[in-house]
């Protein structure tokens, strides 16, 4: 196998690693909590392995497999944004301060 045929596959699998680490992340602080629940960190490995993951979809050059990883990645990254402004907001709000 060709160096970077090897190469492409560590960064596939590495991707496929990352974003299977979610739903462990996902898995492990819903047990602690006794209910339902999606950490920050689920949000953060979804970037990571979905970015990863469409870096190997470009090389492939796979259309089906690029549009699925960067509409997730769009998700994802949305889905940070959301709690980042909600933090900004409760963060304000616990210093008296509103958001207009």
């Amino acid at each position: 196998m060709p160096e970077q045929n090897l190469v492409w596959l560590i960064v596939g699998f590495t991707g496929q690693a990352l974003f299977s680490m979610r739903f462990l992340v996902q898995w492990l602080q819903s047990e602690r909590k006794r209910r339902s629940v999606v950490p920050v960190e689920f949000w953060y490995f979804s970037v990571a392995g979905g970015a990863t993951l469409l870096a190997y979809a470009i090389h492939r050059a796979d259309p089906v497999f690029i549009v699925g990883q960067a509409t997730g990645l769009f998700i994802y990254l949305r889905n940070l944004h959301f709690i980042r402004k909600e933090r900004a907001r409760l963060a304000a709000a616990g210093d008296g301060r509103e958001e207009g």
